[in-house]
């Protein structure tokens, strides 16, 4: 049986070849993770020149940077997911204090509850892209085409409890986007120093 804390063997493979400064290693990683950063850090700023600054900053990060992630804080995605968090949200706070001072953009007030929304925003699309398929395609299903769980069971092919199932677990694990939001957690849960 695997050691529980053991990251996975990819995960420590690729912070090998990292640490190596393998470009190979970067172009693979970029090509596995740079959908989910690009994705998240657009839904953290709303812009899509930002979401590639913030694109390259990350992967500039992973590459200078490669012995900051620690396996036993989780997969290397949540990591990668948790940097891309990070630094969108400094920069969203940056821009809009930017726009605080030149008398733009509102109170100090909105400025964090725009903060706290986008985080949310950002998380659930974490959350949704990296639950299984099962319930990605349950919760799609009752979502975006609007089934309802008998619906969703005889598109799924799955027993009505199933699909209830389904729905409960995805609808759970929807619910700590906001939860984390509150408490100032990053999608993911690895650390992102």
């Amino acid at each position: 049986m695997a050691d529980k804390d053991a990251p996975p063997r990819w995960d420590r493979g690729m912070q090998q070849r990292l640490a190596r400064g393998e470009a190979a290693a970067l172009g693979e990683l970029y090509d596995r993770f740079g959908s989910l950063v690009h994705g998240l850090a657009h839904r953290v700023l709303g812009d899509e020149k930002a979401a590639d600054s913030i694109t390259a900053e990350v992967f500039t990060h992973v590459w200078q940077h490669p012995d900051a992630y620690d396996p036993r804080q989780g997969p290397l995605r949540s990591w990668v997911a948790a940097l891309t968090h990070r630094l969108a949200v400094q920069r969203l706070r940056t821009t809009e204090t930017a726009a605080l001072a030149r008398g733009r953009g509102g109170s100090a007030e909105e400025l964090e509850g725009r903060v706290r929304r986008a985080s949310v925003a950002a998380r659930a699309d974490y959350i949704v892209h990296s639950m299984p398929a099962p319930l990605r395609a349950a919760l799609e299903l009752a979502h975006f085409q609007r089934h309802d769980y008998r619906r969703t069971a005889s598109h799924l092919g799955v027993t009505e409890d199933e699909a209830r199932r389904r729905l409960r677990l995805g609808l759970q694990l929807l619910s700590t986007a906001h939860d984390a939001a509150v408490l100032g957690a990053p999608p993911g849960h690895g650390g992102a120093a």
